[in-house]
């Protein structure tokens, strides 16, 4: 897929990093913990990028958690120049983070989410991070990227922080976010004209590139 080529439309491609252990295991990871994606997140990350190296990608945004690093990684030998921003980065979700889930962190995890959907965007896991704090962050980062990048560029990061950078570019309360579906190595493409106060979606949670793939 490649959007409109006008230099008047900024094009932006954004994939969640590549399945992790964690992941497999249903394990909150978050910001603090900094895993590697498995062999099959590195299959699924080839697989991007053998669907995807036409693009001409000027800049590569990742967070400063390996694992989106990592997912990225065909893109960079391939001399795309990569940038590392820690405003992208996963929300933190304190004492839930690294743990086997139980029942009790179920229900905290479960019970958070609720708040979060009823607008009490200033609440979070015990030790963790707001949704309000990672919103602030995410629009400095927003503000860089629009500042040094020509389009079309790709943006690698997190489930939570992904579903919250779409309420950003389309300016939806974040209280919305998880209606923002999302996979390991999904892809959303969003467009905004030069006319536009905002991006739109073009391509939501696309998995096309992975359909080939056995887990």
């Amino acid at each position: 897929m490649q959007s409109s080529d006008s230099p008047s439309t900024k094009t932006i491609y954004i994939i969640r990093h590549g399945q992790t252990d964690f992941n497999q295991l249903g394990i909150v990871q978050g910001a603090g913990i900094d895993s590697d994606i498995n062999a099959f997140g590195k299959q699924q990350a080839d697989a991007f990028f053998q669907a995807y190296k036409h693009i001409p990608f000027a800049h590569i945004f990742v967070s400063a958690l390996k694992r989106t690093h990592q997912t990225i990684a065909p893109f960079k030998n391939i001399g795309i120049p990569v940038s590392t921003l820690s405003e992208l980065n996963e929300i933190n979700w304190g004492i839930l983070e690294g743990k086997k889930p139980n029942d009790q962190s179920r229900k905290e995890f479960y019970t958070m989410l609720k708040y979060w959907r009823n607008g009490e965007l200033d609440r979070a896991i015990n030790g963790g991070e707001t949704p309000m704090a990672m919103a602030k962050r995410q629009k400095i980062g927003l503000q860089k990227i629009e500042a040094m990048a020509e389009t079309p560029f790709l943006i690698c990061m997190h489930g939570r922080a992904l579903r919250a950078f779409l309420c950003l570019l389309l300016n939806n309360p974040l209280q919305q976010m998880d209606q923002f579906k999302h996979e390991n190595v999904c892809l959303y493409v969003l467009e905004k004209h030069k006319n536009d106060a905002h991006y739109s979606i073009i391509l939501r949670n696309n998995l096309d590139h992975l359909s080939h793939l056995k887990h």
